[in-house]
């Protein structure tokens, strides 16, 4: 690839790159990607879902991604993978478009005579680095960042735009965050006192580790004492609410809109649908899936699906299920009741 030439590879040649079987013409070209509905000629879909299936016998994909019992179904060349949708990832990252950053400060960032910047770091316009924060290699701090005192970014971290660490924030390799994302506000602590609240200092920090990422809009609030601490490869979708002093574990994903309330302790391998929710104090066992909109009001000990709340129907039927929802502890007292009175 030179320049802004699109890149252009073989279909021989993606197949020797990311370990996949070639099924028909290796010199096939690929200049792009789509869905299996729409790719045309020169570009590369894939198949990973049955349910598209009827599709591929139609596509006029140049080249299509799928497991090996539909490779015979291919209308043309195929690449065999054991699983086409993390292959069609990996080769969909060769044809993005990341602009280029040159290093250095921007004349517009204002950065405290006690940050150290490295040499190489991005810092775009109107970022504002606080005392005593550090920018570790390959930095890029995209426009209207705000970093705030006593914060650590390691090597090549990636703050996209807006984005706000407020203090004592300590960012992993890799770790990449969405614009307008906030880490390290004060968590929600408050203490009753005379009728009114008092506001619980927030001491402690926020730790996250290597290559993970934080969707727009995030927040991640700090800990009272200690610090709320992401583990690596943790991915947090758009609008998501981590109170203070919650621990996510390696390689969980929370869907947009879902908050973890402050103690939480959520385990590894973990899927947290969208707008669910987990109160405080819990525990989540590792490779735990909670479905979305469920709401986790105990701690989780063994792996496997939960959910929360009643199935979508029409509102005539809601409404009456919601009457009689009410009707349902004097109905079991009546049918604990004729059990107990009906004769052996």
């Amino acid at each position: 690839m030179h320049g802004m030439e699109a890149p252009v590879f073989t279909a021989a040649e993606l197949a020797e790159r990311f370990a996949l079987q070639l099924h028909g013409d290796g010199e096939v070209a690929v200049r792009g990607v789509a869905t299996l509905a729409n790719a045309g000629p020169g570009q590369l879909a894939f198949l990973a879902n049955p349910r598209y299936r009827p599709q591929l016998a139609a596509s006029t994909a140049a080249v299509v991604v799928l497991r090996a019992d539909d490779a015979a179904s291919a209308p043309g060349t195929a690449l065999v993978a054991r699983d086409p949708y993390v292959a069609f990832a990996r080769i969909s990252a060769l044809f993005e478009c990341v602009p280029a950053r040159a290093p250095g400060i921007h004349p517009s960032a204002v950065v405290d005579p006690s940050a150290v910047v490295s040499a190489d770091a991005h810092v775009g316009p109107f970022v504002s680095i606080g005392a005593r924060s550090k920018v570790g290699p390959g930095c890029v701090i995209g426009p209207g960042c705000s970093i705030g005192e006593d914060c650590e970014l390691d090597a090549g971290c990636e703050l996209q735009a807006r984005v706000t660490l407020v203090a004592r924030v300590r960012l992993g390799k890799r770790v990449r965050v969405l614009p307008g994302a906030v880490l390290g506000a004060a968590g929600f602590g408050l203490a009753m006192d005379a009728g009114r609240w008092v506001n619980v200092p927030q001491l402690g920090g926020v730790v996250v580790g290597d290559d993970c990422e934080i969707g727009a809009n995030t927040c991640i609030d700090r800990g009272a004492l200690d610090d709320t601490v992401l583990e690596e490869d943790v991915r947090l979708d758009n609008l998501v609410q981590i109170g203070h002093n919650v621990r996510i574990g390696a390689h969980t994903a929370m869907a947009g809109c879902s908050a973890a309330a402050g103690s939480a302790r959520i385990g590894r391998y973990c899927l947290v649908g969208g707008a669910a929710g987990i109160l405080g104090h819990l525990e989540i066992a590792d490779k735990v899936t909670v479905t979305a909109m469920s709401l986790v009001t105990h701690s989780i000990r063994e792996p496997g699906e939960y959910s929360s709340g009643t199935p979508l129907t029409d509102n005539r039927t809601w409404r009456k299920n919601a009457a009689r929802f009410k009707q349902l502890d004097a109905l079991a007292r009546r049918v604990n009741a004729s059990t107990q009175e009906s004769p052996e």
